[in-house]
């Protein structure tokens, strides 16, 4: 039997041929701090909801379903009700962003007559549903129904593909609502900015098992939600990076239990930027981790030999992917305290993760790097592992490695959302960390697996090789918008620098769009608890001084601050460590000098070190200005920032 064609049933919310009834249920939903109101309806016509702040609607929602086939009006009456409170503190096993989140919302749960529930969470930062069904038999999905109607003047910023093959690496666009092209698909987060100024971020957590959501265009202010289709067919070529995609399709979305919980659909509210940089939602809705022992799993700096491999020099040996490299770049991490070297692309086959390319022993490598105190990581083409997937795991784990960056994925139907979940359980059962490169957004699934450290789904530093899209005003992009969702692997604080009219594409000796100091403030803006460092051990053996203040930076936070901030101009955050304190602060290609004020210390007396761009960083993006300084808090330092430029510093308590 042809798997696309299966019996189908009505869930939710589509209005049948005939109605048996008409009716109207109507339910409302206070956040906690009665700031945020809900409406909910339920009528012939199916689910509508209105959210509103004060006297300003935020945003409506029409037609919420799930659609598999035909069903009587009277099952899709809500038969019982459900109200619940929740007020707690939620302590994450990574400190990626806090040492601790609240976890606050009043929560409305609608049972049907039908097998099936839809739930919603209202936080003071902005509410989410979901559906849940209780049905004995399997269903399948023909598609998810959500239409979202915003006023004609907001504009959004977006990534958009032709289709759902996508890596999340299109630059962001920033349109009128109006203005979406329909033809093209719209991933998530998509950040709505409202014409009142406050901001609206869709997204979506507690992806398992289901196509990730996306939206397009269809009208002047609607957009409505799509998912990718069960892959039918998948397209095998020689080429290995694009081997795996989607080929033909069936006609539904997901094939799913009877019985299960479905993503949650989030729609977060902001009056300003600090509410992106401080909502949870994505962390605060995904399911707790099941695992029982997470003492292992250990965030930290990465070396890798991708761009480095080839550019190392004051050596005697050829540079490559070869032992006497690895142990160099070992050497490095040992002696500035970084935790991790990678083996990226090269180190094997293209199609066999069992045996290393010639010059390479493994053994002799991972046994070195045990003796240094430094864990060694492979990249592996996800569609390899695949195939190799019990002999691989079992050769990694007699070398003795301890993490997986997997690449090339570029998709998000069902089956590659199992993939994603499967391989985090997998590296989990073996005590390895993973990091997803050529990926879709976080949705919660760190949570979940904590062995899940950092994905990448972002223009991140690699692309300035090739394009002009990693740049400035990018940077003041990612903090609001992909950040929202979890750790991104930017690949922070190259030592090859530069500015709008000298930047140059080198993809064998890639340079960064913007001076040193913004390279290395990018450290601390853009969280990620596997922080890689793109350059050689040579050009951070040169550059000494910006290395060893790297090497100070923690990668997991006890507290996050948006001190100042504009998105798409400028962002200035600061981050605390137990009683330090780290700023980052960066501009895009406008001149710009801030009056930065600290008291949001305690009070006290601190020493401070800086980093910001020197006088001729204008011109010269490597040139920069390293002090140090008494600071009392309060004190109002002033930051003046080049075209492209950069201030970070380090603040300790005076005593320590």
């Amino acid at each position: 039997m042809n798997i696309c064609i299966m019996k189908r049933f009505l869930i939710l919310f589509l209005l049948p041929f005939f109605c048996v009834a008409v009716y109207a249920q109507q339910y409302t939903l206070n956040s906690p701090d009665k700031k945020l109101v809900v409406e909910i309806e339920n009528n012939q016509q199916g689910i509508s909801v209105k959210m509103t702040k004060g006297t300003d609607q935020v945003l409506s929602l029409s037609d919420l379903g799930m659609i598999t086939g035909q069903t009587k009006a009277e099952s899709l009456k809500v038969k019982k009700t459900k109200r619940n409170t929740v007020n707690e503190e939620i302590t994450p096993v990574v400190r990626e962003k806090s040492k601790t989140y609240r976890n606050e919302y009043n929560e409305l749960i609608l049972t049907f007559k039908s097998d099936l529930s839809l739930t919603f969470r209202l936080f003071n930062e902005g509410m989410a549903y979901r559906f849940s069904t209780a049905a004995k038999d399997s269903l399948t999905i023909t598609r998810e129904t959500l239409n979202i109607q915003l006023h004609e003047s907001d504009s959004i910023r977006f990534q958009s593909e032709k289709s759902f093959n996508s890596a999340y690496e299109q630059p962001y666009e920033f349109k009128k609502l109006g203005d979406l092209n329909p033809d093209r698909l719209c991933n998530l987060p998509l950040l709505v900015e409202k014409q009142n100024g406050k901001f609206v971020m869709i997204t979506e957590s507690d992806l398992y098992n289901y196509p990730g959501l996306w939206v397009k265009g269809t009208g002047v202010s609607q957009i409505s939600a799509t998912n990718p289709r069960y892959p039918k067919t998948l397209i095998t070529t020689k080429n290995r990076y694009a081997s795996g995609q989607v080929g033909e399709t069936c006609d539904y979305i997901a094939r799913v239990a009877g019985t299960r919980n479905y993503p949650w659909r989030i729609f977060a509210v902001a009056d300003q930027e600090d509410g992106l940089i401080n909502n949870n939602m994505v962390y605060l809705l995904a399911s707790p981790t099941e695992l029982k022992d997470v003492s292992w799993i250990r965030p930290g700096v990465v070396m890798f030999d991708w761009w480095g491999k080839n550019n190392i020099y004051g050596v005697n040996f050829k540079a490559g992917v070869n032992t006497e490299t690895a142990k160099y770049f070992i050497d490095f991490c040992a002696e500035k305290g970084f935790r991790y070297f990678l083996f990226d692309d090269g180190w094997s086959p293209k199609d066999d993760l069992l045996h290393p390319v010639a010059g390479l022993n493994m053994e002799e490598v991972t046994a070195y790097a045990k003796s240094k105190g430094i864990d060694v990581m492979v990249w592996v083409i996800w569609n390899t592992l695949r195939d190799q997937w019990q002999e691989a795991f079992d050769q990694f784990e007699r070398w003795g490695i301890k993490g997986i960056k997997t690449d090339f994925m570029n998709r998000d139907d069902q089956l590659m959302v199992e993939f994603y979940e499967a391989l985090a359980a997998k590296a989990a059962e073996k005590k390895m960390i993973v990091n997803f490169h050529g990926a879709y957004k976080p949705c919660g699934l760190s949570r979940k697996y904590p062995n899940v450290l950092t994905r990448e789904a972002l223009i991140e530093f690699e692309q300035s090789g090739v394009s002009n899209n990693d740049n400035p005003e990018h940077h003041n992009l990612l903090p609001y918008i992909r950040m929202f969702t979890g750790a991104m692997d930017y690949i922070p604080a190259t030592m090859r620098n530069g500015n709008k009219n000298n930047f140059r594409h080198f993809w064998d000796y890639p340079m960064g769009w913007g001076t040193r100091a913004h390279a290395m403030a990018l450290f601390v803006i853009l969280n990620s608890p596997m922080t890689m460092l793109p350059g050689s051990p040579s050009d951070y053996y040169r550059e000494k001084e910006c290395t060893d203040f790297l090497a100070k930076i923690p990668v997991e936070w006890d507290e996050t601050k948006l001190l100042m901030g504009r998105i798409s101009k400028y962002t200035v955050l600061a981050r605390r460590s137990g009683d330090e304190w780290h700023i980052g602060a960066i501009t895009n290609d406008d001149r710009r000098t801030l009056e930065l004020s600290t008291g949001f210390l305690k009070p006290g007396k601190y020493q401070v070190e800086i980093i910001e761009d020197g006088i001729n960083a204008g011109t010269a993006a490597t040139d920069y200005k390293l002090s140090r300084r008494e600071l009392n808090a309060g004190e109002t330092l002033k930051l003046t920032l080049a075209a492209g430029g950069g201030w970070l510093a380090r603040i300790t308590p005076q005593n320590k």
